[in-house]
């Protein structure tokens, strides 16, 4: 019981070195992404290509998470915000916990110009 205790508490305090060297660059830009239950409250949002831009995500009802794909993005409960610098195009992204009936529709895109 103790060793599974201890295994279980050594995963959540792990740091993701990779995604640690990226938001210690400071911001030139920043977007917030509002999440409320079942809907994020744009269709799209646009952030400047290589740029680095803090990407904040912002619960305003219920529990939410993002994971853009294509990049290493991915917040949610305890890492709220990231520093990213992205290429240009459009990503796709949706809610990465399961929210409730309307989970399934809870999609944007973050597009890169």
């Amino acid at each position: 019981m103790l060793g599974a205790l201890v295994l279980a508490l050594a995963a959540c305090g792990g740091k993701d070195k990779s995604a640690s060297s990226v938001d210690e660059q400071p911001a030139k830009a920043e977007v917030v992404i509002k999440a409320s239950n079942w809907k994020f409250d744009q269709a799209e949002y646009i952030v400047p290509k290589d740029t680095p831009v803090k990407i904040i995500l912002e619960n305003t009802e219920g529990a939410h998470g993002i994971k853009v794909t294509g990049t290493d993005i991915n917040l949610g409960p305890g890492k709220q915000s990231t520093v990213v610098t992205l290429k240009a195009g459009t990503y796709d992204f949706r809610c990465s916990i399961m929210c409730g009936s309307g989970h399934a529709g809870m999609v944007s895109k973050l597009i890169v110009q």
